[in-house]
């Protein structure tokens, strides 16, 4: 019993010998942790300061270290509101700016979206205080590296998920990129925090776990260098050449109905100088109008781009149903093909609050009565088929719907190319646009397909299946941008398992970690 209180004691005092204290003030800790979350917002576009998203989670972990789980709890609501507060303050923009919510109502929905988001790291840093181990190899480079990427992952599917300023995103220039295909987003993410992990060993640890942090921190970037070229498909067809057909009309311009037939009349223009481009394709909700309304346009589009060789794919709502038989009128925000054949892609994940609103039928006469935005849309099939264009096979999304990795994974092998077509002009000049690009690239990535993107003013590009961005239109500005891309088969290795086995390899370092804190208060000597 003494030799092992001995033991104890000279781990204690060594464990003391390499550590960098916490500040003895909780508002200093407060602070830093705001300081530390805020800047992690600047890891992601445009900024790229991707250091930080090691860094900056890393200056939490220390915070953490000897906090008790009430105070860890605090630590991580700041941190993580601090990132979504700098990282989405765009959300204010497009409810209140754009959207027309009061002033009071919008500035609710926005610190309300952003304190959701600051309960997850509470509940984080109140179950690491609580459960891990307080210190030592498990807990920096298993354990707590496991449970925030549990954490993450949770926050991007929960009650229809919010996966955006996930860390990995943060790396779509770097080597960890290399990583995209084998492990996706989510393992890039894991890979970060490891390395935050061990950064945070390295002030904190003893001899051997410093050493062991060391080469944990260096051991993803070089495996990373040596995989970031690589490729896991392959070409399947000769290029196709594409035009993506930016209208750029500002969204306070968009649905007025004085601006109907110039807003027609400008996407009709724009197609004309490209035609003979063997795709075509339009953003999202390009016709501000619903495509019932506007069948003899959209018909004489489709013989001309026919009699051109011309496909067209654009971003148009449609309706369906017979309220004049007493059915009910269904909205979609949708994708029309116009190939030999017109075929359809309906949305099927849809924004909260902007595109459904998930709140009892009272509350919506409420917001109707209060004039406030309002329109419910319903969701497409989960499992659609590619849309045929140009003899290509074209993976569809539809805006916010291509944050959802592992949801756009059911169309492969069969998609020999990926079309986001999204309206990013609700967020103004603001960071959403190139956070919104930095997403689509990894989905290129991750897939290993060309991504053709088509945005309302920006940012409209055309996207390698390394992830680079091979053709970039110029943002708020009426332009055709004409590119190629080429079909591309096969599946990368994260295309057939997806997230799961991040997750799996997550929960197994996290029940590691659990089992070393039970072991060790096991063999705490009696009477300590």
């Amino acid at each position: 019993m003494h030799s092992v209180s001995a033991e104890s004691a000279v781990a204690t005092a060594t464990a003391a010998r390499y550590a960098l204290a916490r500040p003895t003030s909780a508002l200093a800790r407060a602070l830093l942790a705001l300081v530390a979350g805020a800047l992690l917002a600047a890891a992601f576009a445009p900024l790229n300061l991707w250091p930080l998203a090691v860094l900056s989670p890393a200056l939490l972990m220390w915070l953490w270290q000897g906090a008790t789980p009430r105070e860890a709890a605090r630590l991580g609501f700041w941190f993580s509101f601090a990132t979504f507060a700098a990282g989405t303050y765009w959300l204010y923009i497009s409810i209140h700016g754009f959207g027309g919510a009061p002033l009071w109502l919008a500035l609710v929905l926005m610190l309300g979206l952003v304190s959701i988001m600051g309960l997850y790291h509470a509940g984080l840093g109140y179950a690491v205080a609580r459960w891990l181990p307080a210190a030592g190899s498990a807990r920096w480079l298993a354990a707590l590296p496991a449970a925030w990427l549990l954490m993450e992952w949770w926050r991007g599917w929960f009650l229809s998920g919010f996966s955006w300023l996930s860390l990995g995103y943060s790396q779509t220039d770097t080597w960890l990129a290399g990583f995209a295909p084998l492990i996706g987003v989510y393992g890039i993410s894991a890979l970060l925090l490891v390395c935050a992990g061990a950064a945070t060993a390295l002030v904190c640890g003893t001899g051997r776990v410093r050493l062991m942090a060391l080469v944990v921190l260096l051991v993803p970037w070089a495996a990373g260098a040596a995989l970031y070229r690589h490729s896991w498909t392959h070409a399947s067809g000769p290029p196709v050449a594409v035009a993506v057909v930016q209208g750029a009309i500002p969204q306070d311009e968009k649905w007025l109905a004085s601006n109907h037939e110039t807003t027609l009349r400008l996407y009709r223009t724009l197609t004309e100088q490209v035609l003979g481009t063997p795709l075509i394709v339009w953003p999202e909700s390009a016709t501000a109008d619903v495509a019932n309304d506007i069948v003899p346009y959209i018909s004489g589009l489709y013989r001309e781009a026919r009699a051109h060789g011309s496909s067209i794919v654009m971003g148009v709502l449609r309706a369906e149903g017979r309220p004049e038989e007493g059915g009910t009128l269904r909205y979609y925000n949708s994708v029309l093909a116009l190939d030999a054949q017109a075929s359809w892609y309906d949305k099927s994940h849809l924004v909260p609050f902007a595109e459904f609103f998930p709140v009892p039928h009272f509350v919506r006469t409420w917001m109707r009565l209060m004039n406030l935005p309002y329109s419910d849309f319903n969701r497409g099939a989960p499992d659609q088929p590619p849309l045929a264009a140009a003899n290509l096979q074209l993976g569809t999304t539809v805006c916010y719907e291509d944050a959802y990795g592992s949801s756009m994974l059911g169309v492969l092998p069969r998609a020999d190319a990926l079309v986001n077509v999204t309206n990013d002009a609700w967020f103004g000049h603001s960071s959403a646009r190139h956070q919104h690009l930095q997403i689509a690239r990894m989905r290129a990535l991750e897939e290993g397909r060309y991504m053709v993107r088509a945005a309302n003013d920006g940012i409209s590009a055309v996207i390698g299946p390394h992830g680079e961005v091979i053709a970039r239109a110029q943002e708020f500005k009426p332009v055709a941008l004409v590119s190629s891309i080429v079909p591309y088969a096969g599946r990368t290795p994260y295309a057939h398992v997806g997230n799961w086995l991040i997750v799996s390899l997550s929960l197994l370092a996290l029940a590691y970690g659990l089992w070393v804190r039970n072991d060790r208060r096991l063999r705490r000597p009696l009477g300590r």
